[in-house]
């Protein structure tokens, strides 16, 4: 039986050097973007999570490693996210996870969960002011006639 290689991307905490770049390259094969904050690796793994690991553990000392997700979702739609936390972000999550009793990874889970939920809500709030104001100083019409405009001129503007 083969073990799969799984795509993964490193999100670093700085951009890379040249000469960074190079050294862990030698490590593993790496593809940087254009400017060296985010890198794409193949790497052999039984799974996604034992892929992440052994990327962290050839990599982590060498390169400012942010978080390490991988590239494609899972079956459920899911990404891996993959993040070392300092020694106090560990201990502050120990402690909530106590007074929660929920295990680390529900736990955190669910706080990522909410914290996207909180972020798109807020998104959509400030949309709707935003719209409210230019509907305030032009018709519906003229405002999506602007904003067909727009799209068909900024095609790669963020999707969601």
């Amino acid at each position: 039986m083969t073990m799969p290689h799984h795509a993964l991307e490193i999100t670093l905490t700085r951009p890379l050097t040249p000469a960074e770049l190079h050294t862990a390259a030698r490590v593993l094969p790496l593809a940087a973007n254009n400017d060296a904050t985010r890198l794409m690796a193949l790497v052999h793994a039984k799974s996604p999570g034992r892929a992440a690991r052994r990327l962290r553990h050839r990599l982590g000392e060498r390169l400012p490693v942010d978080v390490i997700t991988t590239h494609y979702p899972d079956t459920a739609g899911r990404v891996l996210l993959n993040v070392a936390f300092p020694p106090a972000v560990h201990a502050a999550i120990r402690h909530a996870v106590g007074q929660a009793g929920q295990s680390p990874g529900l736990f955190l889970n669910r706080s990522l969960e909410r914290a996207l939920a909180r972020h798109a809500s807020e998104e959509a709030d400030r949309l709707d002011r935003a719209v409210g104001e230019l509907l305030a100083h032009t018709t519906s019409a003229h405002l999506l006639t602007a904003l067909g405009r727009a799209l068909s001129r900024y095609p790669g503007a963020a999707q969601p």
